[in-house]
């Protein structure tokens, strides 16, 4: 249910798009992201870090882009998200020796060092492709087909990324017994 949630936004702004333009769909993922904040609030749950970071950056990138009527920042934005990811997980690891992968999924995951240090590198590798993917498809092909690789295209590679960590991981992860 949380990977909806978290792709509220997306969906939404992909929908937007379709019935109207780039304009109406940044608008529509800048108020559908501050709904998200919103909600949790409402409930009073947690708000996290991604969350807070996500909504800064989409109120920056698509204010930027519907105040000066240029839509290469909202084509910037996931790029910069990707990016900023990677980077703080490297700088994390390197100058902090802190594994933030680890430190977020130690709770349900019980990995010997070399996995965790994998599957930190991993998801830095990750999200520094996906930053560049992203540049590559917004400023080499018409923006219709951008907006639909950021639903379909950002979704489809997640999916696939998070199927090959279950199988990278599943030789550490132990059976349940049978009684």
């Amino acid at each position: 249910m949380k990977i909806l949630f978290d792709f509220f936004p997306i969906v939404l702004f992909f929908v937007a798009y379709k019935f109207g333009d780039i304009w109406i769909a940044t608008g529509v993922a800048i108020a559908a992201t501050f709904l998200q904040v919103g909600w949790l609030m409402l409930r009073k749950k947690t708000v996290d870090m991604m969350l807070w970071f996500s909504l800064a950056v989409i109120v920056l990138m698509g204010g930027a882009t519907l105040l000066l009527h240029d839509e290469t920042f909202i084509k910037w934005k996931p790029t910069i998200f990707y990016w900023v990811l990677a980077t703080v997980l490297l700088i994390a690891e390197v100058f902090f020796r802190k594994n933030l992968v680890r430190s977020m999924q130690s709770k349900v995951l019980q990995l010997p060092d070399a996995a965790w240090r994998k599957l930190l590198l991993s998801w830095i590798a990750f999200f520094a492709a996906m930053g560049g993917i992203n540049l590559y498809v917004a400023f080499n092909y018409p923006t219709e087909t951008w907006v639909n690789f950021k639903l379909f295209g950002f979704m489809g590679m997640f999916f696939v990324f998070i199927i090959a960590q279950a199988f990278m991981l599943a030789k550490y992860v132990e059976a349940e017994p049978h009684e």
